[in-house]
């Protein structure tokens, strides 16, 4: 998977990302993914951050799949993780997770994917 997309790997078949825009969706189903996650509550940062409705658009317009789950930057519950557990088990990969730097999906997944 190469791409000029600000992407990290997490796992074999998950890399995570900063915020994407909607232009960036094309980039992504190009760059080899089939699903997208987006862990960033709407306008959390202010009216200049894209929606999640504009990214979903974009998104299946690319033929990617996609899911909103929002969370707080500094807590995620165990509700939460336990539902982008499931996510991560149903979508289809690989995946791209993104939040406002990376750092908020990449230890979702870490809570979500750790024994026990």
């Amino acid at each position: 998977m190469s791409t000029s997309l600000p992407i990290q790997r997490i796992a074999a078949d998950v890399c995570v990302s900063p915020q994407l825009t909607p232009a960036a969706m094309a980039d992504v189903a190009a760059a080899g993914f089939r699903s997208v996650i987006n862990n960033r509550p709407d306008f959390e940062h202010g009216p200049d951050q894209p929606t999640s409705a504009a990214v979903e658009t974009a998104s299946l317009a690319a033929g990617l799949q996609y899911a909103h789950l929002p969370v707080a930057g500094g807590y995620q519950s165990p509700e939460e993780i336990a539902r982008f557990a499931a996510l991560i088990a149903a979508m289809p990969r690989p995946l791209l997770c993104f939040c406002r730097s990376g750092a908020r999906s990449t230890k979702l997944f870490m809570a979500a994917t750790q024994p026990g």
